[in-house]
């Protein structure tokens, strides 16, 4: 990422992550699957060796998701006691669709805001 000498707009990286769009032109597409970082930019060329997101999406992900699905167990259950098989139906297809709605939109805002923070020139190698 040090060798990036192109001059561009700056773009708003939370923005282009929830888009899933390069952190660098906002235009070419930061993922070539559901959850795989591509290659490089198709519009630019900016290449995303750098982005390494870790389990940070999927921490953040837990802990959103997890805040929310139990928050509305928990009131359901004290508000109207449905019985178990209710909140089975109801609350596991629910935090599922959640969760890999919410993991891509994390992915990409951690990813564009490590482009823009330049997180990645700090990394040491260790020769791996």
């Amino acid at each position: 990422m040090s060798d990036d000498k192109a001059i561009w707009p700056p773009i708003d990286p939370i923005s282009a992550g929830l888009h899933g769009r390069c952190p660098r032109c906002g235009k070419g597409p930061l993922f070539s699957g559901f959850l795989t970082v591509g290659k490089r930019c198709a519009n630019c060329g900016l290449d995303y060796s750098y982005a390494d997101a870790g389990d940070g999406p999927a921490v953040f992900v837990i802990l959103i998701i997890g805040f929310i699905v139990v928050g509305l167990a928990l009131w359901m259950e004290v508000t109207l006691s449905p019985p178990l098989w209710l909140h089975l139906v109801l609350w596991i297809p629910l935090t599922l669709v959640l969760c890999l709605g919410a993991l891509r939109l994390i992915k990409g805002v951690l990813l564009t805001l490590q482009y823009r923070n330049k997180a990645a020139e700090g990394r040491l190698d260790l020769g791996e």
